[in-house]
């Protein structure tokens, strides 16, 4: 059959459109745990913070001004790479790069002890006899040591990043948590300089000797490394018992539980603060869950806040 000029012409279709990509619900959620990170920082983890790692900034300080913006800047810098690095990680590969208990207590005893030198320093205005990094290194390399002695609130924060699953969004929360305390941190650093080039510098130094110290301290506490005598047992034993989360410690502080048997301990949160990540049988859990127990032998099981400041005890029998 011979064509003609009639011959009809179909239409071509055009192809289906495709589905859009799901990077607007990775950046949702990376927004959402950035903007929820700054409020952590503002409302909670200043004081925490500064009370754990400002300590830190007295190596820093000594009384010229030009000098010691650039190096509290520096401090702040090196404090938000290294939360943000450590958040893309731990968003990445989960707690497997999470420091154990144990760990970051041996870490916030020798961070208290570092602070106690800078103090010294501070009160005897002589430089330290061991050589100390340039001045241009030692602050970056301080702010980023941070993340090596975090406070509870920090903590808290650290086990959102793991939960998010997403490198973005761990680093996002993480930023975010850092920015929040930035203002506390550089108000800090202010009230030391100012105080610096006074006659209070020496009460400053005993000031900071006694963070220090207490530094020192709640990381013997998180260790466990020093017997701490047990309040006297009240109570039915119980194979579900509840314990609240306060600013003060945990309520009650002593509860029983039978031994031999599983048993669950649900950790409800009152107030926010550090004492909202708890250290029980080893791992680091964020409040408010429950925790469920294998069965234990007759005896007391300890567990601490992820700074190592309250402890509590449940009692097997």
């Amino acid at each position: 059959m011979e064509s003609g000029d009639d011959d009809e012409v179909l239409p071509r279709i055009p192809p289906p459109a495709l589905p859009p990509a799901p990077r607007p619900a990775l950046s949702a959620q990376a927004a959402a745990l950035f903007a929820g990170g700054v409020a952590a920082g503002l409302v909670a983890g200043a004081a925490t913070c500064t009370a754990t790692q400002g300590g830190l900034l007295i190596g820093l300080v000594d009384g010229r001004r030009g000098r010691d913006r650039a190096a509290v800047g520096w401090f702040l810098a090196g404090r938000l790479a290294s939360h943000s690095t450590a958040g893309a990680l731990l968003g990445l590969l989960g707690s497997a790069v999470s420091l154990p208990p144990q760990a970051r207590a041996a870490l916030l005893v020798a961070a208290g002890l570092m602070i106690v030198v800078f103090a010294v320093r501070l009160m005897r205005r002589e430089p330290a006899c061991a050589p100390a990094p340039p001045r241009a290194y030692r602050a970056p390399l301080l702010g980023a040591a941070t993340i090596l002695v975090p406070c509870g609130v920090t903590l808290g924060v650290e086990l959102l990043a793991v939960s998010s699953g997403s490198p973005l969004a761990g680093a996002a929360a993480m930023a975010g948590f850092v920015l929040g305390t930035a203002p506390a941190f550089a108000l800090l650093g202010y009230v030391l300089r100012r105080v610096s080039r006074t006659r209070l510098a020496r009460l400053a130094g005993v000031v900071a000797v006694a963070a220090g110290l207490w530094t020192a301290g709640t990381g013997v506490s998180l260790g466990g490394w020093l017997a701490t005598p047990a309040p006297a047992a009240a109570g039915t034993p119980q194979q579900k018992v509840t314990v609240w989360a306060t600013r003060d410690g945990y309520r009650p502080a002593m509860v029983s539980a039978p031994a031999g048997v599983p048993v669950e301990v649900v950790f409800k949160v009152a107030d926010p603060g550090c004492t909202g990540t708890v250290t029980i049988a080893g791992r680091d859990v964020a409040l408010p869950a429950t925790v469920r127990l294998p069965p234990q032998p007759p005896g007391t099981l300890r567990y601490v806040c992820g700074m190592g400041m309250y402890a509590g005890f449940i009692t097997f029998s």
